[in-house]
């Protein structure tokens, strides 16, 4: 019998296969489609993602375990990708930190992060955030790593250390993060190149490198981020902000023109619409099965 390959293997595969591992963000099935098709290898549910597009709220802590499940099943029912989510602060103490994780492999994700910011958390490149005790993070990550019932599921830990604790600071918690079970690092909101290499030098274990737009961290590319050791680099919510100005723009044309004549060069078509969701090929299934149904019929 052949062993099933879980999401989480997939994820861990695909880092050790690409170097470093494109990592982007799809705030839905649709786009997890999109990016699919684009060959990425791995999927990001943002935190921030869940919540600015499902429920039109800030990052701020606002969203529930149950909420982001529900987009993880949605995304991992229809994409074969693995999928990394962000689990915040854990949503609560160390036995809802464990039952989060084990909800988050039941939904079909591939990994989560947990964050050392306190629980009311700010978004990473936001001034004024506010990080627990390492001891507090250790047992998030001790509490998580007793809800792993997968093996293969990823456990990151984030640590916003830099911009409040400075490099040394930043190595420290890593190292103590890895040391009580965390696969990876996620470092958050870094601003140099150096600061990368010095982390991946100092840890064991893949570092993933937030390449975010607006924020504190420069646009680097890939190249250089391999150059200073990073495995992973992470685009959370790249296609969401160009959506968002598109989707602005077509309402703005709407209105003003009364017609969408200005943005339609800019849409998908309805052809490429049906060819991402293999809308004809289903088609096809039901009027097979409609046809098989109207034999039987015809010969009982």
């Amino acid at each position: 019998m052949v062993a099933e390959v879980t999401p989480g293997t997939r994820l861990r595969m695909a880092v050790e296969e690409e170097r470093p591992l494109q990592v982007v963000g799809a705030i839905n099935a649709y786009c997890a489609l999109l990016a699919e098709r684009a060959g990425f290898r791995a999927l990001y549910l943002s935190g921030a993602g869940v919540a600015n597009a499902s429920f039109g709220l800030p990052d701020l802590g606002m969203t529930t375990l149950t909420e982001v499940c529900e987009d993880v099943r949605r995304v991992s029912a229809r994409s074969t990708l693995p999928l990394l989510v962000d689990a915040d602060t854990g949503w609560g103490h160390a036995l809802s930190i464990r039952r989060s994780v084990r909800e988050l492999i039941r939904a079909g994700a591939a990994g989560c992060h947990l964050e050392d910011q306190v629980n009311a958390k700010r978004c990473g490149h936001r001034p004024g955030k506010e990080l627990v005790p390492v001891e507090e993070m250790v047992d998030r990550l001790r509490a998580a790593t007793d809800g792993r019932d997968d093996p293969s599921f990823v456990l990151m830990a984030r640590t916003d250390a830099y911009a409040e604790e400075g490099g040394r600071g930043l190595v420290e918690r890593a190292q103590a993060y890895v040391e009580a079970g965390a696969d990876m690092i996620f470092a958050e909101a870094l601003e140099t190149l150096s600061d990368y290499r010095e982390l991946t030098h100092a840890v064991s274990v893949p570092v993933l490198a937030n390449i975010t737009e607006f924020g504190r961290t420069p646009i680097f590319s890939v190249e250089e981020l391999g150059d200073v050791g990073v495995r992973l680099v992470l685009y959370p919510l790249s296609a969401f902000r160009a959506m968002s100005r598109a989707a602005e723009a077509a309402y703005e044309a709407i209105r003003r023109d009364g017609s969408q004549q200005a943005v339609i060069d800019a849409m998908q078509t309805r052809d490429e619409l049906y060819e991402v969701l293999g809308y004809e090929a289903l088609e096809r299934r039901i009027d097979t099965l409609f046809d098989a149904d109207i034999h039987r019929g015809e010969s009982s």
